[in-house]
This record gives C-alpha cells, structure tokens and sequence, in this order.
C-alpha cells in the first residue's frame, strides 16, 4: 500500500493508494470515527450502484448511524441545485458539527462533497474516497467547488479533507474513457515536474489501457507532485498556479460542450496541446514536442473535435471568465522547457493565433 503525507499550514493528513485501503476504518482512522456522531457518504449513483456495499461493509464497526445521499453522476452533480439539496439532506438527518461526510465518487462527487463539507455549518470533517484515476488530482490538495452556468468551479472554497484512500481495485471496472481522462492529468503533473518522466510517459505503449499495479505507482508520483505544491503554496498566490497547465482552455473546451460533454482529462489534453503551442512562441518549447504530444493523444485515443466544431469566441467567451484572469488580462501556464512552468500573461491577438495553430495542426485528427 502506497501512502503520503500532505501538509499545509496547521493541518496534514494522509493519502493512502492500495487494495485493502478500506481496512484503514478499523485501525488508522479508528480514532477519528470514534469522534462523529453521524456520517453521510455522499455517493456518485454510478458507483454506488456497483460499489456501495463494499464501503458499507467496511465501515460496520463505526458505532454510529450512516446516512446514504446519492448524487448525478459525473459533473451532472456540480450544480446549485444539487448542492444546496445535500445541504438540506444533512439538516433533515439532524447532522451537527460533529458528523463526518465520505465522498464516494470521482473527481466531480469529490468538489461537491467537498464544497459542502465546507459551507455546511461553516465547516465540517470530510474523507475522500476516490473512484476514479482522474480524482488522484482533485481528491488532494483542498479544492472544492461546485459549476455555474457561465464557467467551470466558479463557486467554492479551499478545504482540507481528513485524509484520502484510494481503493484500486475500484479502477479495474473504468471505461475506457474514465481511463483516458485520469491519465491526461498523470502527464500534466508530469510536464510540469520532470522531463525524464514526461518522456517516459510519452514512450509507454499501455498509457491509455495501464496496469493497476503499474497505475498504483505512477499515480503516487503525481500526488507527490502535487502535494509538494500544495504544502508550499495552499491558497494559489504563487506556484500552486502551475496545476492548471492545460485548463484554461481545457476548462473552456468543457463549457462549450455543455459540462460532461466530454471529460475533463479529455479537455486538458486539448488544452495542454493549446498550451504547448502558446509556449512555443514564448518559451523554450520546441514544435516538435508539440507534434509528438498531438500524435500521442490521438494513439490513446483522445479528440480535438470541439475545436473543430467552434469558433475561437466562443472558447474566449469562457476563458474570459477563467479564475486566472487579474485585471481584466489572461493569464496561462507555459512550460520554459518540460518541468519548468511559469505564469505568462496573454492577448487576445496571442491566444486566437494559438487557436489557428491548434485548429491547423489537428486538421486531419478529428474523429468522425
């Protein structure tokens, strides 16, 4: 079982990756359930119509009532509607500042139940128990939020789960596409990090249908990525902002196509191309690297259809409203070579001429 610690200002907990993750209830984490006088797992309907029982079996010997609150699945649950219904869901149950809440679910279950767990009563305790490999991103480091009409994780706050376990053997039912979408955010921990291993990424065969044990290993290295920014800048003033290589224009590709429309993984990998190619005029990104990039998502099988089927304002439209954006002025990650991001303010003029390129250069890559 893999495990690391995250730490930030007064609070550190744990992130555990394995196949018995789940026996941890009954010994690490046995203290801090003696401590709730209520838990609410709130669970993603797809996942808890397979998996559920498994995480209530586990939990047998916590000596207090559980509440089940099912959720849409995917970023179908990241709405106001659903959010303030689990608000109301926690009072009608009598939960009190003492009760504990367990997101079942991936990347998107976790924002939400995360973003509740933070505003319910002003704060309560929350676990993260991931199902998904895109959640090894989101499930750490404190991000919750729900989306608004007008643009992605628009409403939310910063709040530190208690810990996070993440049982693999939950990974070995995920779509291809599920897949796909977790692996998109492994590369981008690893451009921004470590050439050597963005290389190695790059060169392995099985990355779109990988092997739990070889998943479980490289997964620890992204978390390790991203825990170590996390600890250095939790609130996003400095470096934490490199995380979102490839989302400003990933979160827009995912807003044009109607939130779910197609993944998030699936948009950052369009947006870590765009991304690419913007550094390529101002940083030390060679195109070649871009070509390799563009051939390598279309062999494990991702799509640049959205920007084939979209104008550039329309993708403005959401980057506009991009959390990124200071003074009315857009703000990207760029890479100064792999492993070496950095934040570079850009024009208009400089980000539709990017989206020409990207257009150009993925001309004959659309799935029909």
């Amino acid at each position: 079982m893999g495990k690391l610690t995250v730490a930030v200002r007064d609070h550190q907990y744990n992130v555990h990756i394995g196949q018995d993750t789940y026996e941890l209830f009954t010994t690490e984490y046995a203290e801090l359930l003696g401590t709730v006088d209520r838990i609410a797992i709130i669970a993603d309907e797809r996942v808890a119509a397979i998996y559920l029982p498994l995480l209530q079996k586990s939990l047998q010997s916590v000596n207090c009532e559980i509440s089940v609150k099912t959720v849409p699945a995917g970023e179908s649950c990241k709405t106001s509607a659903v959010y303030v219904d689990c608000l109301s869901f926690l009072l009608n149950e009598k939960f009190t500042r003492d009760s504990l809440l367990i997101a079942f679910g991936g990347g998107a279950c976790g924002d939400l139940t995360g973003f509740v767990a933070a505003t319910f009563m002003r704060g309560i305790r929350y676990l993260q128990c991931p199902t998904t490999i895109l959640a090894h991103d989101s499930a750490v480091g404190g991000k919750t939020a729900i989306n608004m009409p007008e643009g992605k994780n628009m409403v939310g706050s910063f709040h530190q789960p208690v810990g996070v376990l993440f049982n693999t053997r939950l990974f070995e039912s995920l779509p291809p596409r599920e897949i796909r979408s977790g692996m998109a955010e492994l590369l981008k921990h690893a451009l921004i990090s470590n050439e050597e291993w963005t290389l190695e990424l790059l060169s392995t065969p099985s990355f779109s249908q990988p092997s739990i044990e070889w998943l479980s290993r490289e997964l620890l290295r992204g978390i390790e990525v991203k825990a170590k920014i996390v600890s250095e800048d939790e609130f996003e003033h400095s470096t934490r902002k490199y995380l979102n290589f490839g989302h400003t224009f990933g979160h827009a590709v995912e807003g044009v196509c109607g939130f779910g429309g197609l993944s998030h993984g699936e948009s950052v990998m369009i947006g870590m191309v765009y991304s690419l190619i913007l550094s390529e005029d101002t940083g030390a990104v060679d195109e070649a690297l871009t070509i390799r990039f563009i051939q390598f998502a279309n062999t494990h099988g991702y799509t640049f259809q959205p920007v084939h089927e979209h104008g550039f304002d329309v993708f403005m439209n959401y980057m506009e409203k991009d959390k990124k954006v200071s003074f009315g002025k857009l703000n990207f990650v760029l890479l100064d070579g792999i492993g070496k991001p950095y934040v570079k303010e850009l024009s208009k003029a400089q980000c539709e001429q990017a989206f020409n390129q990207l257009r150009q250069r993925t001309k004959g890559d659309v799935k029909k």
